[in-house]
């Protein structure tokens, strides 16, 4: 397949629903188009209904996770630090081999804004990576500097939710 594109770096923040959804909307219409694409998730882990999707498409994506599970709320555990800098160090060499046309880093701006990702080594990669590979930020907080950096930046607002209501997360839709 003839890769006659520039790959930009996109980011999708903000407190309302659909950063990783839109992702994954991106990473299917790649993964169409016949590009290889990496989908890797900081601060999740399970067998979540998108993750079960893309493995029906191994090997053209590679779907990884980096976290031992369960909502981070305060101080990180060394555990959940751990799996975020295995998460960055795989991520780090995907986005330099060029081996993946669409690298996807699912709740990475969160890892940023926990200080679980080194900004600065996430800006130098960004900026030393093949032309043709395209990167993709999801998750609440984004680093300004990342925005500043980014190609596309799009911020999801909140103007309404069922879960408001007392709606709890269903399979297939939320999860």
């Amino acid at each position: 397949m003839g890769l006659d594109f520039r790959g930009y770096v996109q980011v999708y923040t903000g407190e309302g629903k659909g950063k990783t959804t839109a992702a994954l909307g991106l990473a299917l219409r790649a993964l169409g188009a016949g590009l290889r694409v990496a989908f890797l998730q900081f601060l999740k882990k399970g067998e979540y209904s998108e993750i079960c999707a893309l493995r029906r498409f191994e090997p053209q994506v590679l779907v990884r996770q980096y976290h031992s599970g369960g909502f981070v709320r305060g101080e990180p555990s060394e555990e959940v630090r751990r799996a975020a800098v295995l998460g960055w160090e795989e991520a780090r060499g995907l986005l330099l081999s060029g081996d993946f046309q669409v690298v996807i880093l699912d709740e990475a701006n969160v890892a940023l804004s926990l200080g679980l990702i080194p900004l600065s080594e996430v800006l130098e990669a960004l900026s030393r990576r093949p032309a043709r590979v395209e990167v993709v930020f999801t998750g609440r907080g984004a680093p300004e500097a990342l925005m500043e950096m980014a190609d596309l930046v799009t911020e999801m607002r909140a103007v309404k939710h069922y879960y408001a209501q007392g709606v709890r997360a269903r399979r297939g839709i939320e999860y």
